[in-house]
């Protein structure tokens, strides 16, 4: 699958264009797969409402180049324009090339094929019972890459070589006589600040794997806005961000973040995001401050018994739950040839966010 198109959109549309984008390649890619098939009333009787998987078999995405095509014509880009810098001048940015290949593709120069999701644990579009998740009398809207499983079915989500019953990911590694479901992915992006177009700014991340990624969206009743809990995890023995001249002859040192591992989660059930959209058409995110219980006593010593139970048992969750906690882990990291080892950052809690988006212009 190879795409070029010119798009032009101001930075408070894009979040919008992309998500809608990605449920629109994502169905369009899985009718090309699918076979319609009669039911008989039997079967249909069976249906549950389970959701729609999404295996993509023998993947590639390709997008556009900023080079004159062999024609002498200007090249089709993704293009983000309406922004200003502080001294006013236009700011450009200009996707050069963005890519979803399989696995050594030599920083995006090799593209060959690659899965994405398994039969036995695809992608899914579902919607869940939101008494079954804590978020009562909703229905969820749930985006979902591939889920974690048992260590002994899983593969190791780092290692490239990782061997059934290494680890929790369900996505397998390349082998020579499997194409795996873990992707290399890269971006090319130039930033120009009024006519200054010096460099180009390059991130690759090989062989990487989202496994227990979601999205789950509702609505909610008391603020009238869309809600929903956002978990982001990305596995990659190398994570790399580099500059290079604008032709691409020369490129500065390369960093490197080895074995990297981030488990982000935006949103709980106690503090669920909220997306909002302003007069102005800016768009907004909020994590607000949470909701404390009904007023209830917490014993001197810290301890269920002599606690009011419901809401010892509310901040109890809400502390010593993992899933509402982000991670980062790297391995190695490096600039150029100089290493300065291993980071982490372990348990980190979003209390209060807001993210605004501005029209400097205005």
């Amino acid at each position: 699958m190879r795409h070029q198109d010119t798009v032009k959109y101001s930075l408070s549309q894009l979040t919008w264009f992309l998500l809608w984008s990605l449920m629109s390649c994502l169905i369009g890619v899985s009718a090309a797969y699918g076979e319609l098939k009669s039911l008989s009333e039997g079967e249909l009787s069976e249906v549950d409402g389970a959701g729609v998987g999404l295996v993509l078999d023998s993947f590639t995405f390709s997008h556009g180049t900023d080079q004159p095509d062999q024609n002498g014509e200007q090249a089709r880009v993704f293009r983000i324009s309406g922004i200003k810098s502080t001294e006013g001048q236009e700011v450009d940015i200009t996707v050069n090339h963005l890519y979803i290949a399989g696995a050594d593709s030599n920083y995006g120069q090799n593209l060959s094929p690659v899965n994405l999701g398994r039969l036995m644990n695809p992608w899914s579009i579902d919607v869940l019972d939101g008494d079954d998740i804590g978020i009562p009398d909703k229905a969820i809207l749930e985006f979902a890459a591939s889920t974690k499983v048992p260590t002994a079915d899983g593969f190791d989500c780092m290692g490239g070589s990782a061997v059934a019953g290494s680890g929790t990911c369900s996505s397998r590694p390349a082998t020579p006589s499997w194409r795996g479901e873990r992707a290399d992915i890269g971006m090319q992006m130039n930033v120009a600040v009024g006519s200054d177009r010096s460099s180009n700014l390059n991130f690759h991340a090989r062989s990487a794997v989202i496994d227990g990624s979601y999205i789950r969206l509702w609505g909610d009743d008391g603020r009238k806005q869309m809600a929903g809990e956002f978990r982001f995890n990305l596995y990659s023995p190398e994570v790399s961000i580099n500059a290079c001249s604008l032709d691409g002859a020369t490129c500065g040192s390369r960093i490197k973040m080895s074995d990297f591992a981030l488990e982000l989660a935006i949103g709980n059930k106690y503090q669920p995001i909220f997306f909002d959209v302003d007069g102005n058409g800016n768009f907004i995110l909020e994590v607000g401050t949470i909701a404390a219980p009904a007023a209830g006593q917490i014993a001197a010593n810290g301890l269920r018994s002599g606690s009011d139970a419901a809401t010892w048992d509310f901040y109890n969750d809400y502390y010593s739950n993992p899933e509402y906690r982000s991670n980062l882990h790297i391995g190695n990291f490096s600039v150029g040839a100089q290493d300065f080892g291993p980071a982490r950052m372990e348990g980190m809690l979003i209390q209060r966010l807001k993210i605004q988006t501005k029209d400097l212009a205005l």
